[in-house]
């Protein structure tokens, strides 16, 4: 039987899963299209904290999959609110990211700062492509005088068109090296941003399909989902074979096709 006849929606994972940097994943527009044409609702859950929801819409778009904005759950929206629980507006913030979490820390009321020297009282670190030392050296000067430090994801690598490469998980350990200290951190593997999503489109059997075990899986069995692991991004079948506990997928497909097609499969079968 067909996957998706057991469920009502579906939240995607992006990287690796609909698209590799600039490319579409083979067979993710005909999926997304198939999904919606069946009235079966879609969003997109992400760490991918350099764009905006418009921005990652609009990318989806061009690629062909059909996208709204609010169908867009991202980390860096997550990460803000995190910051929020611990540290209200209007504290001092030095960003180590994006244009749109600077964004959505100004929205938010934050006053933002762009050296240590001006004694920011928290440091905010997300993925942004064009960070480089001297970024990571700003955020490690701010934590090492006492700033609170959070991270919109802890993603260790994200699939391109090119194969995978550094994630903000990745960069969050430069500076984790350099201070000694580690970040709370919102986005996956928590559970609150698939949550929000099933709750927003109303789902009562949501299926969750990442391309990762740590991240993607893991979240999603934490919400009490069903989750499938897709071998088109960061994960391959003999990793997925290793899992254990709550990183475990329920089901691994070759393709999206797979949902579809009944060709899922158990690790266990």
């Amino acid at each position: 039987m067909a996957l998706i006849k057991s469920h009502d929606g579906v939240l995607f994972d992006l990287d690796g899963v609909l698209y590799a940097g600039p490319n579409a994943v083979p067979g993710a527009k005909e999926a997304v299209e198939n999904l919606k044409g069946r009235g079966i609702a879609c969003a997109y859950v992400t760490n991918n904290a350099s764009r905006s929801a418009e921005q990652i819409a609009a990318h989806l778009n061009e690629l062909g999959i059909p996208a709204q904005p609010e169908e867009v759950y991202g980390s860096a929206p997550a990460g803000v609110a995190l910051m929020s629980q611990h540290l209200p507006a209007p504290a001092k913030v030095l960003v180590t990211g994006s244009e749109s979490l600077k964004d959505l820390c100004r929205q938010q009321g934050y006053q933002l700062v762009d050296s240590a020297d001006d004694k920011p009282d928290a440091v905010i670190q997300g993925f942004e492509p064009t960070l480089g030392w001297t970024d990571l050296a700003e955020a490690s000067y701010a934590i090492n005088r006492g700033a609170q430090w959070f991270a919109t994801n802890l993603d260790r690598s994200v699939p391109r068109d090119r194969g995978l490469a550094p994630a903000n998980g990745a960069l969050v350990e430069a500076v984790s090296f350099a201070t000694g200290q580690r970040p709370l951190a919102a986005g996956k593997p928590e559970p609150v941003m698939f949550q929000q999503a099933s709750e927003a489109l109303g789902l009562q059997r949501p299926l969750v399909i990442g391309d990762r075990l740590d991240t993607d899986v893991l979240g999603g069995n934490r919400a009490g989902y069903t989750t499938a692991l897709v071998l088109t991004g960061a994960t391959t079948l003999a990793q997925a074979q290793e899992a254990t506990g709550a990183e475990t997928p329920h089901w691994v497909l070759e393709t999206l096709a797979d949902i579809f097609n009944g060709n899922h499969r158990s690790l266990n079968s």
